[in-house]
C-alpha cells in the first residue's frame, strides 16, 4: 500500500497534503506522560522498546497525524560512542566528561562499533512496525553531526557555544575530526534504522543559527551532505528530509542529494519556496506558539496553503511543539490542514 506521506516527500500527487508535527510523541499529551511514569526517566523510555514503540504511536492513534516519527533522542548516538549521559531535571542532557582534546576523540567508539550498540532503537522501529497502519509512515531520524558535536564538547545544552566555536577558528582540525567521526557513526545508524523499517529519515541540524553564514558549509551542512548521499545510493527509495534551523540567510547556499527541506518558523514560507521550491519539498513551517489559539493556526494553515497550493508539501510546525498545548488544539491542526488541502 503507498504511504501519502512518503508520495508526498517525493513530490508526487497526493488526495491532500500530509501532516505531522516535530515532538508529536511527547508531553503534551497525558498518555505519554502516563507511560514515561511507567519508565521512570527520560532516558529509561527511550531504552525502552515496547514503551518507546508504544509513545511513537499515540500522536497517531490519538492526534491523527500522517506519519508516526520514532521516539527516541539525538543523544543516544554520543551516549553509545562511550560518553556518560544523564538528563538532570531543569537543566537537559549532561555529559560528565566533555570532548575536548584528540585523545578525549580517541577514546570514544567509532562506525560499527557504535553504532551496534543501538540495538533498542532498532528494536523499537521493528515494534513500530508491526503495529503501524500500512498506510502510515514511520520516520527515523538523527541530530546533525554539528548539533551532536556541540553537545559533545560543551558537554551540556548552551546559549553562546563558545567552546565550541572557539575549537571551531582556533583549532578547526579538531573540530572536523569529531565530526568526521560522528558522521561515520550516523551513516551506520541510519543504514540500521532504515534495515529495521523506517520510511523516512530527517536530519535536525538544532543548532545551525550558531555558526556565521560563511562557515556554515565547512562544519556543519556538508556533512549533513555527505550522510545524505550516503543513504541515497544505497536506499534511493527513502526519502531524507533535511531541518536546520534558523538559516533564513542560508537558503542560496543549500545544495545536496535529499528530498524534502524542512522550513524552520523563523524563514518566510514564500522566500523558502522561492529559493528552494522547484528543487525541493518543503515542509512546514507554522509556529508552535500559535497551536495555543485555534484562530491563530487556522489564519497559518490557510496562510501556507495558499502560498503552496497544495503542491509539493507537507504541513508541519516550524519547531517542536510545546509540552502546554492543549490537545484539541493540536487536533484542530491536523484537522485544518487536512481540510483546507482535500482536492
Amino acid at each position: 500500500m503507498s504511504k501519502i506521506f512518503v508520495d508526498a516527500c517525493f513530490g508526487k500527487e497526493t488526495p491532500y497534503t500530509p501532516v505531522w508535527m516535530m515532538r508529536q510523541a511527547g508531553r503534551y499529551l497525558p498518555e505519554y506522560m502516563e507511560v514515561r511514569k511507567q519508565a521512570g526517566n527520560f532516558l529509561n523510555l527511550c531504552h525502552n522498546p515496547k514503551l518507546a514503540a508504544e509513545v511513537t504511536l499515540q500522536p497517531v492513534d490519538i492526534v491523527g497525524v500522517d506519519a508516526a516519527i520514532l521516539f527516541s533522542d539525538i543523544l543516544v548516538v554520543p551516549n553509545e560512542m562511550g560518553m556518560k549521559l544523564d538528563f538532570l531535571a531543569g537543566e537537559g542532557p549532561v555529559f560528565d566528561k566533555p570532548v575536548r582534546n584528540e585523545a578525549d576523540l580517541n577514546a570514544l567508539l567509532g562506525g560499527e562499533e557504535a553504532a551496534s550498540r543501538l540495538t533498542y532503537v532498532y528494536e523499537t522501529i521493528k515494534i513500530i512496525k508491526e503495529q503501524l497502519a500500512d498506510d502510515k509512515a514511520l520516520i527515523g531520524f538523527t541530530g546533525a553531526p554539528w548539533t551532536l558535536a556541540t553537545y559533545m564538547i560543551e558537554g551540556e545544552g548552551t546559549k553562546t557555544y563558545n567552546i565550541c566555536k572557539k575549537m571551531m577558528y582556533a583549532n578547526p582540525e579538531l573540530l572536523h575530526k569529531i565530526l568526521a567521526k560522528v558522521t561515520e557513526v550516523v551513516k551506520l545508524y541510519m543504514e540500521k534504522q532504515i534495515e529495521a523499517g523506517i520510511d523516512v529519515v530527517q536530519i535536525f541540524d538544532s543548532w545551525a543559527a550558531a555558526i556565521e553564514p560563511a562557515k556554515y558549509d565547512e562544519f556543519s551542512w556538508k556533512y549533513m551532505v555527505e550522510i545524505a548521499e550516503y543513504l541515497k545510493a544505497k536506499y534511493p527509495h527513502i526519502p531524507i528530509i533535511m531541518f536546520p534551523k534558523g538559516i533564513p540567510a542560508f537558503l542560496d547556499k543549500v545544495y545536496g542529494n535529499f528530498d524534502v527541506f524542512g522550513v524552520d518558523w523563523s524563514t518566510p514560507m514564500g522566500l523558502a519556496k522561492e529559493k528552494l521550491g522547484e528543487k525541493y519539498v518543503l515542509q512546514g513551517n507554522m509556529e508552535p506558539c500559535r497551536l495555543y489559539s485555534k484562530e491563530a493556526t487556522t489564519q497559518c494553515v490557510e496562510a501556507l496553503q495558499n502560498i503552496m497550493g497544495g503542491k509539493r508539501h507537507i504541513f508541519n510546525l516550524g519547531h517542536g511543539i510545546l509540552p502546554d498545548v492543549p490537545v484539541e488544539n493540536a487536533k484542530h491542526f491536523i484537522s485544518e490542514c487536512h481540510r483546507v488541502s482535500k482536492k
